[in-house]
Parts: C-alpha cells; sequence; structure tokens
C-alpha cells in the first residue's frame, strides 16, 4: 500500500532520492524535513499503518511494508522492489529494523547505497555484555559488567554482589531502559519497577527482593548483565561515522526522560571533550560506519563510563537544525573525511518531545525547584514534531499512541514494547 502526500521539494542536479525506514520515529521525522529542505526527495517505508511521517509535506511517498521482525524475508523483498521502483539512491535505516536491513544489505546495495555497517558489527555493539567487553578491550572507560544466562547463575552472583556495592541489572537486548532493574534504595526512592496494568505492588516487591525474571525471559539465548551502579550524570551522544572516522557528532544532557530511567525527552546540546574523545577512539579502533549512539555515565569524580551502545539514530539528530550539515555527514560522508570536517549542532540547540515532557513535568511538580526549572527547560526547547509548515505530524501522533495502546492491551505488554514489538531485534538467528 503506498500513500502520497501533497507537497514536495524541487529535485536538484546534486539531490538524492534518500528511502528512510522507520517512519513511526520522530527522529526519522526531523530527518526527513531536514533532507527536503536540502533538496532531497524522501521516501518512507514503514511497518506501521499510522506513524509520524505518513503526511509529512517533506515525504514524497510512504509505503507500508511487512513487519521486519515477524516476516523478515518478505521485508526485505519490498524494500528491494521499492528502491527499484523508486530508483533510490540512498537507504537509512532509522531504528531497530537497521539489524533486518543489514541482513540483506547486499542484496540491497545492487540498488542503492545503504548505510549500515555489517550484521555481526551491529550484534557486538547491540549486546549489552559483548560491547562492554568490545570497549574495555580498548582501554576505554565502562562499568564492570557480569553476563547471567540462567536462575542459578543470577542466584550466585546476587549472592556474591550484594556484598560488593550497588548494581543495575537489565537484559542484553532490550531498549529505552525497558525492564531495567536499579539498587533497591534508587526503586524505594524513584518507583522504578513500578506498575504496569495493576500489578504494582507485586513488581516493586520483586524488584526490591530482585528476584530471577519470569521463565522464558532469562536463558543462553536471553541472557542479562548485572552492572555496577555509578552515581552521576547521564549524557547521551548520537553521531555519524565513516569508516571509522567522525563526520558528525553531539553529546547532549538527558535529564527529562519517560519515568526515572526511561527514554530522553527533552535534548540539550553540551560541549563534552570526554565524550567526544572515548566516542572518536572507539570509531577509529573499529572502524565503524553509520549512525551510532552511546549512554554514558559522568561519574562524581569526573571519570567518564559508557553503559551501552545503540547502533542506530538517536534523538541527537533533533539537535541539528537545517544548516548544520547533518545531511551532508549522511550522504556525502567520504567527502567530508576528505576535508577533514565533522559536523556538531550550533551552542545551546535544544529540543524536546512534547506529549511525553508533559508527563514528565508532572513527575517535576512536587521537587522543591524542581518544576521551576522543568518550566524554563520547556519554554526554551522547540517540539521536534510540531512545525507549522508541516502539521499533520503533529496531530497523527495522537493516532500512533492511540494504535499501541491497543496493541499493548491486547497483547499484555508496556506501551514502549508496543511501539517497537515489530522492528526490535533481541538476538534472532541471523
Amino acid at each position: 500500500m503506498t500513500t502520497r502526500s501533497g507537497e514536495t521539494g524541487q529535485r536538484t542536479s546534486a539531490s538524492l532520492n534518500v528511502l528512510l525506514t522507520g517512519g513511526r520515529a520522530p527522529v526519522t521525522l526531523d530527518l526527513a524535513r531536514m533532507l527536503h529542505r536540502a533538496g532531497h526527495r524522501v521516501y518512507v517505508a514503514e511497518s506501521a499503518v499510522r506513524h509520524l511521517t505518513r503526511l509529512s509535506s517533506a515525504v514524497e511517498q510512504c509505503a507500508v511494508v511487512p513487519p521486519p521482525r515477524q516476516d523478515t524475508s518478505a521485508y526485505l523483498a519490498e524494500l528491494e522492489r521499492l528502491a527499484q521502483d523508486w530508483q533510490i539512491d540512498l537507504l537509512i535505516p532509522m531504528c531497530e529494523e537497521v539489524f533486518y536491513v543489514a541482513q540483506g544489505a547486499d542484496r540491497l546495495r545492487a540498488y542503492c547505497r545503504v548505510l549500515v555497517t555489517t550484521m555481526e558489527q551491529l550484534h557486538e555493539l547491540h549486546h549489552k555484555y559483548h560491547f562492554i567487553q568490545l570497549a574495555s578491550s580498548l582501554g576505554l572507560s565502562v562499568p564492570d559488567t557480569r553476563l547471567i544466562n540462567n536462575r542459578q547463575e543470577w542466584m550466585e552472583a546476587q549472592a556474591v554482589l550484594e556484598t560488593v556495592g550497588e548494581w543495575v541489572w537489565k537484559p542484553v537486548y532490550s531498549r529505552f531502559a525497558a525492564k531495567v532493574r536499579m539498587p533497591a534504595r534508587m526503586t524505594d526512592e524513584t518507583g522504578t519497577g513500578t506498575d504496569q496494568e495493576g500489578k504494582a505492588s507485586e513488581n516493586k516487591r520483586r524488584y526490591l527482593r530482585n528476584d530471577p525474571p519470569e521463565h522464558g525471559q532469562l536463558s543462553f539465548a536471553s541472557p542479562w548483565v548485572a552492572q555496577a551502579y555509578i552515581p552521576g550524570q547521564m549524557l547521551c551522544t548520537y553521531s555519524v561515522a565513516h569508516e571509522g572516522q567522525l563526520v558528525a557528532h553531539a553529546t547532549y544532557d538527558s535529564r527529562y526522560r519517560t519515568g526515572s530511567v526511561g527514554a530522553s525527552v527533552f535534548f540539550e546540546q553540551m560541549e563534552h571533550e570526554g565524550a567526544l574523545a572515548w566516542v572518536r577512539t572507539f570509531a577509529q579502533a573499529t572502524g565503524v560506519s553509520g549512525q551510532i549512539g552511546f549512554d554514558f555515565i559522568e561519574g562524581q569524580d569526573g571519570q567518564l563510563y559508557a553503559i551501552e551502545c545503540n547502533p542506530r539514530a538517536t534523538s541527537g539528530i533533533h539537535l541539528f537544525h537545517p544548516g548544520d550539515d547533518l545531511v551532508r555527514a549522511l550522504t556525502e560522508p567520504e567527502t567530508l573525511v576528505k576535508e577533514r570536517k565533522w559536523i556538531t549542532p550550533a551552542g545551546g540547540s535544544k529540543a524536546m518531545l512534547m506529549l511525553p515532557m508533559l508527563g514528565s513535568g508532572v513527575q517535576q511538580i512536587f521537587g522543591k525547584g524542581k518544576f521551576r526549572a522543568w518550566i524554563a527547560a520547556w519554554r526554551g526547547a522547540r517540539d521536534v514534531v510540531y512545525l507549522r509548515q508541516d502539521i499533520q505530524p503533529f496531530f497523527e501522533q495522537f493516532s500512533v499512541v492511540l494504535t499501541a495502546w491497543r496493541i499493548a492491551r491486547s497483547q499484555k505488554i508496556s506501551l514502549t514494547e508496543a511501539l517497537t514489538h515489530d522492528i526490535e531485534w533481541n538476538g534472532e538467528q541471523q
């Protein structure tokens, strides 16, 4: 099924036909608008019928494709067809469907450039334990992290770790801090692990006891990690690399989130030489290409620790403006490498996701001085979805959330899981 938007930009001799996947994500909408303003023609392939870019005037055409997680072969076949029909020059996967695109990258490259690294490297970066091992082997700072494959290992690790400090427990395949278990005192103070659909009390008791996950949620195929808890400030990064060389980079503050440890909803550019140096060293050592993000904790002693990697687009995209040349970093990274240039957002750049930011504001009301700080952040940031010249996505987001809510109810999963249930990748057989 294909839908066509109304307005499109004029194509210049240097413009490209760019295919984006993951049209449900705000980062995809923002990048589509940047590409459009730069004179490129933007197309979107998305498995959800309702999504943010569906009615955007920045998008030439959208196609509904098979769900990559449930029907990978059909998904890749449809991408091949679209690449041919739309004469695509460049395909940029934006969300976790990047893992499925990587599985068919060789086929797709017969028709266009594909901004993705190898499946093997993606897996190593996505797996929370393998990533820590890799970074540690490069001499980069990371927290002490233990791999746990079964209930017996869980109980044995817990008996030992409880005597040596506080620990964070999480699945090696997860996103947006889903199922993360913070230290017991943090759980008690912040409410992490509180209810979903009437199970608040039992969930909180289980998290405080730190019982092993339920049957089927912990195995050699789906292990967890226990990671040393480091008090400090959380930072996030977004970068574009080309064969190990950074061509774009942003570090941003992550102070407002969904819940206490969930996905960021407010983004503020910050200069952080330590984060830049860490990412640059990692990129050069691994030779990675494509979009990549990292989550860091800056400890109270000033030491920076990488806690996990997101080998895909992250919300740092929102800090770039049309004149910041992020489009150039994605469409012609080799030129920037030759010119020895890299792109960074303008100083003081701020952005937010308005709807979840409102929810975050409710959490600040009773905190001393926190609500006033939240108001200041709200007033100083742009909503990444709302754009007067492209208003339809603003209204579409309500349908997106409603659809996800219905999926969450029918499948008895969280709203966050419902938003990614058909694109996420959890180490399934390659």
